[in-house]
């Protein structure tokens, strides 16, 4: 393996370079279907625009951010080890244990992992499950403009689906526990949270807004709650009105008012999943996807899509666009593949700068907000005349689970760049070949200490040659390392994890994926009434 990072990756990303003269921010579009920068932002007053050399198919991020020069000597190199390190460092596992109902739960276990290339990585990740009703929920959430929208989205979304889907009794008890002061009943309780909270010191602000909804729900008389397609669309669509209402109110805590502002002017694609016994329902606002693995009875395996693609590429969304705006903005809606020519995906949270009004915008910045230090960027784009052009509306897919279907895979467009779905499948079946291969047979050899202490040692060995443990983990290495053939070059891998901070996200995204494994027994014995 070489010792210096490859010259194709530095020569190619030099030649991507476009330098700001002015001191202004600028998101180049420099964009390929391999790396897609989600904002393209233009740059206004005297700054002019200088490029090295024709763009050469590289996503640039924030031209400011890139600090290495040609004079840059690189010796990086990793460890077969050290690469699997980096690689894990983000998994996360879980055996689901518990019994619904007195049956086995229909999902059996879960992987993920994620690998950054923005600093600090835009992709959030969360498992909770229901604790007032039934049902387990998963959701990928994919940033852009920044982190703070899709934490916030990951951190409260799962919260809203819950609480609509709560009978009227429940809500009854949750309205009656914040009247008298006593302690709310659990929610949630989070498998895998997405992480630290930057909010914390703001959770009564949510709490708040949350209480106002349930209270709705409330007013609404229904016994049983919001179905779950209801509850998916109602809950996407009011806590991205919440996060627009939030930073228009009055608030007196600077740190309140700041985050918000953040949160509102980033933005956030979201792909969530709902499953409860044999019924999976799969929510998707944007560009991350969800797909099934399934097993026919001949052993042989395919790919079920259970979601699209909301970007300029899916006719539907086209067309949806055009009814929604006049006649007189066909040709500008999407310009060069992108909403208004500056935002990839065409449903999102956030992004207030395409759903509010010119006047609302200066309105809100105009209230002594320190736009530069919190990285706000103050932008219209040309032909913003009926806004608003972009919706956290999701679409709802519903999908009766089989016993054929094996796995569900959701994860951010960092990995559906670079892998397709057929390609995703064969990879997770791949995946579990290869480990149940390597699992040890205890029951046909004596468990003594010797042999526990020679089948430990057989796994390391197997560990260190990559044999990964987490599907989602092998996901993000053929992602990231695969040449164009398919094939792993443990050159190219190396190379795009040692990449500096500035270049990283000119080649890659970050990649944020899970997978659910479903427990066919389980869903067997619901069909067969057992």
């Amino acid at each position: 393996m070489s010792s210096t990072l490859p010259f194709w990756i530095l020569n190619s990303a030099r030649n991507s370079i476009a330098t700001l003269q002015g001191g202004r921010r600028l998101y180049s579009r420099c964009a390929s279907n391999r790396n897609k920068s989600r904002w393209r932002l233009f740059s206004q007053g005297p700054g002019t625009l200088k490029s090295s050399a024709p763009c050469s198919g590289f996503a640039l991020q924030k031209a400011y951010r890139h600090t290495s020069t040609e004079e840059d000597d690189f010796h990086l190199q990793l460890s077969p080890e050290q690469v699997n390190e980096v690689l894990r460092a983000g998994e996360s596992a879980h055996k689901i244990l518990d019994l619904v109902r007195g049956a086995p739960n229909s999902v059996l276990r879960f992987e993920s992992n994620q690998l950054a290339a923005n600093s600090p990585v835009e992709d959030r990740r969360g498992v909770a499950s229901c604790l007032q009703t039934s049902g387990l929920m998963f959701g990928i959430f994919d940033g852009h403009g920044g982190h703070a929208c899709a934490q916030a989205v990951s951190e409260r979304l799962f919260y809203y689906v819950a609480v609509s889907l709560m009978s009227q009794q429940t809500l009854e008890r949750m309205e009656g526990a914040m009247e008298s002061m006593k302690p709310l009943m659990p929610i949630l309780q989070w498998l895998k949270h997405p992480g630290d909270s930057i909010y914390k010191d703001v959770t009564s602000v949510h709490l708040d807004h949350l209480r106002v909804y349930w209270q709705e729900l409330l007013d609404l008389h229904m016994e049983m709650g919001l179905n779950i397609k209801e509850a998916l669309m109602y809950s996407f669509q009011r806590l991205d009105s919440d996060i627009s209402l939030e930073v228009q109110a009055p608030l007196e805590d600077e740190m309140t008012r700041n985050l918000s502002l953040q949160v509102a002017f980033s933005g956030a694609t979201a792909c969530m999943a709902h499953v409860d016994g044999v019924h999976l329902h799969v929510a998707n606002a944007g560009d991350c996807r969800a797909i099934l693995g399934v097993q026919e009875d001949n052993g042989m395996w395919s790919c079920l899509p259970l979601t699209r693609d909301h970007n300029a590429w899916n006719q539907a969304e086209l067309s949806r666009l055009k009814r929604e705006h006049p006649e007189s903005e066909d040709r500008t809606v999407i310009v060069d593949n992108r909403l208004l020519g500056v935002l990839m995906p065409c449903r999102a949270f956030g992004d207030v700068q395409l759903k509010w009004s010119k006047e609302l915008q200066r309105s809100v910045l105009e209230r002594g907000f320190d736009t530069e230090a919190l990285n706000i960027y103050q932008f219209t784009p040309p032909h913003y005349h009926t806004p608003p052009y972009l919706t956290a509306e999701p679409e709802v897919t519903y999908h009766r689970l089989r016993p054929q279907d094996k796995f569900l895979v959701l994860a951010s467009d960092g990995l559906w760049d670079v892998l397709d779905n057929e390609g995703v499948v064969r990879l997770v079946v791949e995946h579990l070949a290869e480990a149940s291969r390597h699992k040890p047979d205890l029951a046909q050899r004596p468990a003594n200490l010797g042999l526990m202490q020679s089948l430990l040692q057989q796994r390391r060995a197997q560990v260190l040659r990559a044999a990964d443990q987490n599907a989602a983990t092998r996901l993000i290495r053929h992602a990231i390392g695969s040449n164009e053939y398919g094939e792993m070059e443990p050159e190219r891998l190396t190379a795009m994890l040692t990449l500096p901070e500035d270049l990283a996200r000119m080649y890659r995204d970050d990649i944020t994926v899970t997978v659910v494994y479903f427990n066919s027994d389980s869903i067997d014995a619901y069909y067969k009434g057992g």
